[in-house]
């Protein structure tokens, strides 16, 4: 059998790279690599900075240079590396080694020895993830979600009093507007993307088992955890002073359940946008060349919300995952989350194409004003609810003695459908008020939505965050 030639394995690397490639900037092991380069130079310079071992703070010129070597950091870089980790069999010793090369270079080969110095390779690590999740999540990720809320939020104000039938159990209820059904879902991501904002990314700086050992016996003089904590801060991450040999992964957990939370929350509203797709209140505009069938000319299918709720899913699973074994280490330490974390951009990977799908195929809906108008219209039995509850009042108020006027409803609606006359007779042989008459006789089902409109305004924009990250 012809061999085929490389092709990537994994879809998101592959197929629909162009929606996702913000995140390997960050999330690929190059960008784990560029940051792991990024601590090691910088816990050099923190030393030097703090003029520990009887060093001096770098001249500015040599700090830049060996700070720009981190920053062009590229395909080249990534090749040594390869060679590197290739003969020591071990990535992080192949970063030091990288760092050393860069400080030959620079003649800066006096303080080589406080590359890596007290450090275990988690010490880099959860650094380095720390960092790479951070600003994966803060400049491509969430901008993303928050689009997308906004869109919705357009959506929602624009149609908030445009009327609907409510569907509880798939069957006819109480009408609502479009817009105020569309808030909902915005209500809800606006108080998961607070939640979101306020998890924090912690970092340690401890040595092999988190107690400073090492550090102390090298300098028993210096106060290590401030060192630390200025260290681990002045990357702009929380430090975490109380650890094992790793950060215990907690704050991973807590950024990925919230992400899977919105993930679970976008998943519904594909459903209902399908579904409302579905009954017609939403058309698709069709894209110009595009296919629908293979054998079925006329199809314009709903595929966008479709992929959305696949890659939801995946993204939720390894996401969980994630949640659920991160914050597990035997003892002191163990290896599990080492292959783990390398699994974290494919979780926001799938995310993000999911955000992108959902993105484009709102693009693609135009609102069917005629079929919400004639649902509600075929659909009187739906003010049942409103004439009982009218009924209600009058007698609490001493104004009528119908009794169980539930029941009288349920007789006259379960089951059937009435029409417009039908219920306007009924309601005028009833033993109302003249004023309760006349209300419930101007009710139709495109008027009885309640506050959905006010309510729809509770989602103008929160004032705790910007429109965009």
């Amino acid at each position: 059998m012809t061999s085929l030639p490389p092709q990537p394995l994994s879809p998101l690397d592959g197929r629909y790279r162009a929606a996702v490639a913000g995140l390997s900037e960050h999330l690929s092991e190059a960008g784990l690599n560029r940051a792991r380069a990024l601590v090691e130079v910088e816990w050099l310079l923190h030393l030097t900075d703090h003029g520990m071992f009887g060093t001096r703070a770098l001249p500015a010129d040599q700090a830049r240079l060996l700070r720009a070597a981190v920053a062009e950091f590229g395909e080249d870089d990534v090749a040594e590396l390869a060679t590197l980790e290739a003969r020591t069999r071990h990535d992080v010793k192949a970063v030091e080694y990288w760092v050393r090369t860069r400080l030959e270079r620079l003649g800066l080969t006096t303080v080589a020895e406080l590359t890596h110095f007290a450090a275990t390779s988690e010490d880099i690590n959860n650094l380095s993830y720390a960092i790479t999740v951070r600003d994966a999540v803060t400049t491509v990720w969430r901008p993303r979600i928050v689009e997308l809320v906004d869109k919705l939020r357009g959506m929602a104000l624009e149609q908030r009093a445009t009327p609907m039938l409510a569907r509880t159990h798939g069957q006819p209820a109480t009408p609502t507007t479009l817009g105020r059904e569309l808030a909902v879902f915005v209500g809800r991501l606006d108080r998961l993307l607070a939640r979101l904002d306020r998890v924090e990314y912690l970092g340690k700086f401890n040595g092999a088992t988190g107690t400073y050992a090492a550090h102390l016996v090298a300098g028993p003089d210096v106060d290590w955890q401030r060192v630390s904590r200025e260290f681990v801060t002045g990357l702009g991450l929380t430090w975490n002073p109380l650890t094992t040999q790793i950060e215990s992964h907690d704050w991973q957990a807590e950024l990925y359940d919230v992400v899977v939370h919105i993930g679970r929350v976008l998943h519904n509203l594909c459903t209902d946008v399908w579904t409302y797709i579905s009954l017609g209140y939403f058309r698709q505009i069709p894209v110009e060349g595009a296919t629908g069938s293979s054998t079925m000319p006329h199809k314009v299918n709903p595929i966008r919300f479709e992929n959305a709720e696949a890659n939801l899913e995946l993204s939720a699973a390894i996401l969980g995952s994630l949640s659920a074994t991160l914050v597990t280490s035997r003892l002191q330490r163990d290896l599990t989350d080492s292959s783990t974390q390398r699994n974290i951009g494919v979780g926001f990977g799938h995310s993000l194409l999911a955000v992108d799908n959902i993105l484009r195929g709102l693009d693609e809906l135009a609102v069917d004003q005629a079929r919400l108008a004639a649902d509600l219209d075929g659909n009187w039995e739906v003010l049942a609810e409103a004439v009982q509850t009218v009924i209600r009042a009058e007698v609490a108020a001493g104004r009528s003695g119908i009794a169980n006027p539930y029941e009288l409803l349920k007789e006259l609606t379960r089951g059937r459908r009435l029409g417009a006359a039908e219920l306007r007779e009924f309601v005028a042989g009833l033993d109302l008020s003249a004023e309760a008459k006349e209300r419930l006789a101007a009710l139709t089902p495109s008027a009885y939505v309640g506050l959905a409109s006010e309510l729809t305004g509770l989602i103008e924009r929160p004032a705790d965050r910007p429109a965009s990250a």
